[in-house]
C-alpha cells in the first residue's frame, strides 16, 4: 500500500517569496503543488508566473491563472462601498477586501483537483494570515492549512536567498539586497509597508507612491467628472456606462492625475500591534465621496444615521477577515436594502488631492426645495409647529434641571 502524495493549492504570485514557498513545499512535504495566480488588477504582468511554475516542476494542468478583476470589483469592492466602509477613520480596506476572493478561489480549486491542503505566503506578524485562513475555514472547515512563515526555520532574507540559490530559483538583481519596502496592490489600491517606512515620525519618500502623482504636481485646473449610480453602485462616468472593473480603472486614472487618494496611516492590526502603512486608493477615494453625495439626497436621515453607526463594525469585520461570517452577511443585507433608491448622478471636482462633491441630482431625491427655502414656501411647513416640538424634546432636560435646582435649595 503506497502513501498518497500530499496535494497543496498555493496562492502563487510568481515572485521570489512564493517561488521559494513552492520549492519548500516540494522539498519539505514532498508535495504535489497546484499554483493559483489571481489577476486582481495589481498592475503587473502575471502570465510569467506560468513559466516560472513550470520551471519549478509544476505540471501544466496544475497551474491556474485567472482574471478576477470584474468579480473582485462587482462582488467585493462595490458591496463594501455601499457601506461607505472606512477602518479607523481613514483606511479604505484595499488589501483586506481582496483576501476573501483569493481564499474562495483557492478552496474551489482545491475541491476541483482533490487537494488535501491550501497554502499562503502571509507572514506570522500580519493580518493577512488571519484573513486567508478565516476564509478557508469558513468555506471548507476541515481543510489543512500550511503557513510556511510560521513553520520554516528561515529567519532572515539572506537565509531565503541561500535557499533560492541552492534550488536554482532565479533571483532578480534587485532582490539580492533588502527591498526598501514591501508592496501589495490590486485594482482598488496599493499598500507599502516595512523597512524605510517603519519609523512613523519620518515622512515617506516620494518614490514609495505607486498609484498617484504628488498633489503639488497635479494640474492647476480642476477636473469635473459626473458619476451615475444605480441602487448604490456606480454605473457610468460622464455618461458612459462601464463594467465595474473598467469604471474603477477609469476612476483610478482620474485620481492618479489629480494626486487623489494618498494615506499615511498607523493602524491597529488584528494580531495586536500597530503598523505604519502608506496606502493609495485614487479611484476609491473619489467613489466614496460620490457615493456619500448621492446618499445625501436619496437616503432617509434615520437610515443614513443608522448606516453610519453600523459602518465601523462592518469595516472591522472586513479588516479582521470575517467576510464570510453571518454577522457581515446580516449587515450587508441591511446595507443593500438601504440602497434601493440610491440612484442618480453626482458631480465631483478633482483638484490637487481633493475630491469635492459639487452637485447631486436624482429622480428619487428627498430634498424638497419648498420645505428648506428661506423664502416663502408652499405652506408645507408651519414655523409655529416647532415650538411644541422643542418643548417636548426638552422635557427631560427641563425635568433634570428642576430637580437640580430643588436639591440645591
Amino acid at each position: 500500500m503506497t502513501n498518497k502524495k500530499l496535494k497543496v493549492v498555493l496562492a502563487y504570485s510568481g515572485g521570489l517569496d512564493t517561488s521559494i514557498i513552492l520549492k519548500w513545499l516540494q522539498t519539505e512535504y514532498d508535495a504535489e503543488v497546484v499554483t493559483f495566480t489571481a489577476n486582481l488588477g495589481q498592475g503587473e504582468e502575471i502570465e510569467p508566473a506560468r513559466a516560472k511554475a513550470e520551471m519549478l516542476g509544476v505540471s501544466p494542468e496544475n497551474i491556474f491563472i485567472e482574471d478576477l478583476r470584474e468579480e473582485f470589483v462587482r462582488d467585493y469592492v462595490f458591496p463594501m462601498f455601499r457601506a461607505n466602509a472606512v477602518y479607523e477613520g481613514d483606511y479604505l480596506l484595499g488589501t483586506a477586501i481582496a483576501r476573501p476572493l483569493i481564499a474562495k478561489r483557492q478552496i474551489e480549486i482545491a475541491r476541483a483537483v482533490g487537494a488535501d491542503a491550501v497554502c499562503h505566503g502571509a507572514t506570522g506578524k500580519g493580518n493577512d494570515q488571519v484573513r486567508f485562513e478565516l476564509g478557508y475555514y469558513a468555506l471548507e472547515p476541515d481543510i489543512r492549512v500550511i503557513a510556511p512563515w510560521r513553520e520554516w526555520p528561515y529567519a532572515s532574507r539572506d537565509a531565503l536567498i541561500d535557499f533560492a540559490e541552492k534550488h536554482q530559483i532565479p533571483i532578480a538583481t534587485d532582490k539580492r539586497g533588502d527591498a526598501p519596502f514591501s508592496i501589495d496592490a490590486n485594482l482598488l489600491h496599493s499598500s507599502s509597508e516595512g523597512k524605510v517606512l517603519e519609523d512613523p515620525a519620518v515622512e515617506a519618500p516620494e518614490y514609495v507612491h505607486q498609484r498617484t502623482i504628488s498633489p503639488e504636481d497635479a494640474p492647476d485646473t480642476p477636473t469635473v467628472v459626473t458619476i451615475d449610480f444605480d441602487r448604490g453602485d456606480p454605473v457610468a462616468i460622464d455618461g458612459q456606462r462601464l463594467s465595474p472593473a473598467a469604471l474603477l480603472t477609469a476612476l483610478n486614472k482620474l485620481g492618479h492625475d489629480n494626486g487623489i487618494g494618498r494615506l499615511d496611516l498607523v493602524e491597529n492590526r488584528f494580531v495586536g500591534m500597530k503598523s505604519r502603512g502608506v496606502y493609495e486608493t485614487p479611484g476609491g477615494t473619489i467613489l466614496l465621496a460620490a457615493h456619500r453625495g448621492i446618499e445625501s439626497i436619496t437616503l432617509d436621515g434615520g437610515a443614513m444615521h443608522l448606516k453610519d453607526e453600523l459602518m465601523p463594525r462592518y469595516a472591522s469585520l472586513i479588516y479582521n477577515g470575517f467576510w464570510f461570517s453571518p454577522e457581515r452577511e446580516m449587515l450587508q443585507a441591511a446595507i443593500d436594502h438601504s440602497q434601493s433608491q440610491v440612484s442618480g448622478q453626482v458631480r465631483v471636482k478633482l483638484y490637487k488631492g481633493n475630491a469635492m462633491v459639487i452637485g447631486r441630482s436624482s429622480s428619487a431625491s428627498l430634498y424638497d426645495h419648498d420645505l428648506v427655502t428661506f423664502e416663502e414656501g408652499s405652506g408645507k411647513y408651519d414655523h409655529r409647529d416647532a415650538a411644541g416640538f422643542i418643548r417636548l424634546t426638552a422635557l427631560r432636560l427641563r425635568t433634570l434641571a428642576q430637580r437640580k435646582a430643588r436639591l440645591k435649595s
